[in-house]
């Protein structure tokens, strides 16, 4: 029997207006039990997260998954540090990249997928100029009024 599709979606709008996308990877996240309860009921937040290394081991920093309401004093700390699930491969194209001035990886958008399973959007990202910003901005506000002529 397939399992029933979880509408739970949480992006990061913030990191598009501040960054350039280079390249997206999708990761897999080590949670606790009460983490994913939290996360699939929608309880989490990307704003300010980051990606680093520690070794070769990736890890996302201040990604906010609330507490679980039920969850007794087996309860997770919201803002802990939790480490991402990458191919090696995948692992040494970022490593390498981020070496680079002006590169980061920053959480795009956290998501359950088909199986069950939470994962997170990664994408490695150049900071955008301010004068950047101002044409994401114009670009933005040029397909508003043109959908709104249709």
């Amino acid at each position: 029997m397939p399992k029933a599709k979880s509408k739970v979606e949480i992006k990061n709008k913030k990191a598009s207006f501040e960054y350039e996308f280079i390249e997206k990877f999708t990761a897999g996240i080590v949670l606790s039990g009460t983490e994913i309860k939290s996360i699939r009921a929608g309880k989490a937040s990307l704003v300010d997260s980051y990606c680093y290394f520690v070794g070769t081991e990736l890890f996302v920093r201040n990604m906010h998954v609330s507490e679980y309401w039920w969850g007794t004093f087996n309860n997770h700390d919201p803002k802990r540090d939790r480490k991402l699930l990458l191919t090696k491969r995948e692992l040494n194209k970022l490593q390498r990249s981020t070496k680079e001035k002006g590169m980061t990886i920053v959480a795009v958008k956290l998501f359950i997928s088909d199986n069950g399973y939470a994962k997170l959007d990664i994408a490695l990202a150049r900071g955008k100029k301010e004068f950047d910003k101002r044409q994401s901005i114009k670009e933005k506000d040029l397909r508003r009024e043109n959908d709104r002529g249709l």
